[in-house]
């Protein structure tokens, strides 16, 4: 864990339970795309960094998720260095108090104020292309979180952030989180035609070809809204509906699991509502979600 791994002429990454990326900018100055998921990650990434003569000039998040800028503090504070992230993903970034309160839809007991969930506030500021580095550009992957993007880096390496799982990954978890289920659908699409010298997604293992591994993605969520649309097969409220997606899938609940799963099983049914596969009907004070024959 925490091995530096060369991907390309100036690009590296670092192995952690979310891979980091190093982009050498000259022969002493580096970025990263994103920081890790605590302030230990931080640490041993600064480790890195000073037995390579390194000095780092600039974080670039990929998105707002506490094991994508857990290291921001720790490495801001040391450093000095600009923190960037897009869109919604910036205010997350400087108030991470939305991600715990976003997921469980009010204000969350201390059971989901963490670093698991909740990273420590950082100071970031908008990204912008021009402030990104030469040769380095954004590729915009919403549906996962709010406004995810990803990387290209001067030498062709794609960082993907989390828009896709490895098939180990979707086996063990079985419903990974997605925010915006129709935009994740057309993320992946757009990926499945990216080209590039190589590809690091942040939970799956590098590769030089992603089209196998996105289709196997999109598979699983087209295998989940089915599955979602048997158990709506009688109007049914949604904590019955989860009950029932968790035992199916063999999952087990605590409180993490409930707001992760339970953000992303709301998201489908917001998704199958839209596309008009499944009603909502308003009964004895409930509201029960049913499949449309």
């Amino acid at each position: 864990m925490y091995e530096l791994n060369q991907v390309g002429t100036n690009s590296y990454y670092i192995q952690g339970p979310a891979k980091i990326g190093i982009v050498k900018l000259n022969d002493t100055d580096v970025c990263l795309i994103d920081s890790g998921n605590d302030k230990d990650a931080g640490r041993k990434v600064r480790q890195i960094l000073d037995a390579n003569g390194w000095k780092l000039t600039a974080i670039y998040n990929t998105h707002s998720n506490a094991d994508h800028i857990g290291g921001n503090k720790y490495l801001q504070t040391q450093t000095g260095c600009k923190i960037y992230a897009s869109g919604i993903e910036c205010d997350f970034t400087n108030h991470p108090l939305l991600e715990p309160s976003f997921l469980y839809g009010g204000f969350p007991p201390k059971d989901l104020r963490h670093k698991f969930l909740m990273a420590q506030e950082s100071s970031a500021e908008s990204l912008a292309e021009d402030i990104l580095p030469v040769g380095m550009s954004s590729i915009p992957l919403p549906g996962h979180f709010f406004d995810m993007v990803g990387f290209r880096t001067a030498d062709d390496v794609v960082f993907l952030a989390d828009c896709l799982s490895s098939k180990e990954t979707l086996e063990k978890y079985q419903i990974g989180f997605i925010y915006d289920v129709a935009a994740y659908l057309d993320t992946l699409e757009m990926v499945k035609t990216l080209k590039a010298a190589a590809f690091i997604p942040a939970h799956a293992e590098a590769t030089d070809s992603i089209a196998p591994l996105v289709q196997i993605n999109i598979d699983k969520v087209h295998g989940i809204a089915d599955k979602i649309l048997e158990i709506c097969k009688k109007p049914i409220i949604f904590e019955k509906a989860l009950q029932q997606l968790f035992n199916d899938y063999g999952l087990t609940m605590n409180f993490e699991q409930y707001v992760l799963v339970g953000s992303t099983v709301r998201s489908y049914l917001s998704w199958l509502k839209d596309t008009g596969r499944i009603a909502v009907i308003f009964e004895n004070g409930q509201l029960l979600w049913a499949a449309i024959e």
